[in-house]
Parts: C-alpha cells; structure tokens; sequence
C-alpha cells in the first residue's frame, strides 16, 4: 500500500534540504513533489520549467556542472528523472509559487480555477486533512514550502523521521496564525509581499 507523507517548512531552502535527503534516502523523484512560496523571488528565472533542476535550487544543473568542472554532457544525463513540472505560477489567495513533482498538474488547475477548492483539494490529494490544508495554504502565503512524498507503507516511518528533521507542527502553527486574529485561509487575501516573508520568518526562528 502506497502512502502519501506530507510536510511543512519555513522556508523554500528547508524543502530543499528535505528533497537532497529523500534523494539520499532512495525515495523515487517521481514520488516527490515540492511546493514553496516565491514570494521573495528566489527563484528569480522566469522561464524556469525550460532547463534541468534536479536539486530544486532554481539554477540551471548543466552551468552549474559546467561551473564545478563536469562536462555538458554528464550534467544533463544527471538531470534525468529530475522533478517533473518545476515551473512558477500564481495561486489565489497564496500568491507566487514555485512547484515541482506530481502535484504540479493539481496545482495548475487551482491557478486557472481561482477557487479556494483548487488549493485546499491539491493539499488534501497530498495527504493533508482539511484543517492541516486551511494552514498549508496560509503557510504557503506567509513564505513557507511544503514536501510531500508518496512511499510503501513498510518505509513510512523511516521517511517521516526524514520529513520529520526540520518540519513545523502544522497544528502548532495554525493555533499561532489563530492567536493573531487568522481564522481560515481565505482565497481573497492578497500575497505577502518579500519584506512580509522575511518579518513572518524571523517569528519562527
């Protein structure tokens, strides 16, 4: 039986710690999928589902290959198998994101759909119950990153104690968004801007 795990992070950088030690950990990249807000403009390329990004970090992987010495050539056979779909797109009520992995075509329709389903749907698709995606979704508008990973019942513990390194407490979270007057996510709420990201995770440091 198949099992969906799914996690959250402060920031995009902490999802790609997670990814690099799922990698690591042999879990299958089509099994990964990444969502993070990009609401500071880390990943700055706008064109970012037209080269290779195996490591998530929004840089080509063949110049950075090039850059460390490897051959075009090996760079790009790494690439294979890479997360599928990392592209940007805009969610209503989150703002910019970046998303990679099996979630991607989900995600898609909540952009073109501008419907507070759409987000909430594809966070419970991912293993979420609704109030964890009611906080997922706000978490991905204040900055943070969600993983989710799709693995044999046999490997879940083994995979959540992974997940599980730098993750926050969802539940833990949504009480703190709730002590601050935050009631549930609303799909009419405008993006946090960049100096509002790096205030909300200065609060969690």
């Amino acid at each position: 039986m198949t099992v969906t795990i799914t996690r959250l992070y402060n920031s995009h950088a902490e999802a790609h710690a997670v990814v690099d030690a799922l990698r690591k950990a042999n879990v299958g990249e089509r099994n990964i999928s990444v969502l993070a807000s990009n609401a500071d403009e880390w990943h700055r390329d706008k064109k970012a589902a037209t080269y290779p990004d195996k490591d998530f970090d929004g840089r080509d992987d063949r110049a950075e290959a090039a850059g460390a010495g490897a051959g075009i050539g090996a760079a790009v056979g790494g690439t294979v198998g890479a997360l599928t779909g990392l592209g940007l797109m805009a969610i209503p009520g989150v703002g910019p994101i970046v998303a990679a992995g099996w979630l991607v075509a989900t995600l898609a329709g909540a952009a073109a759909g501008g419907a507070t389903g759409g987000i909430i749907g594809a966070l419970t698709q991912a293993g979420a119950t609704p109030e964890e995606a009611e906080v997922y979704a706000e978490s991905l508008r204040r900055g943070g990153a969600v993983v989710s990973a799709k693995v044999d019942d046999a490997d879940r513990a083994r995979v959540a104690a992974i997940m599980d390194r730098s993750s926050v407490n969802v539940m833990d979270r949504g009480a703190a968004y709730r002590k601050a007057g935050w009631n549930r996510f609303d799909v009419g709420s405008s993006a946090y801007t960049a100096d509002q990201v790096r205030r909300e995770r200065e609060m969690y440091r």
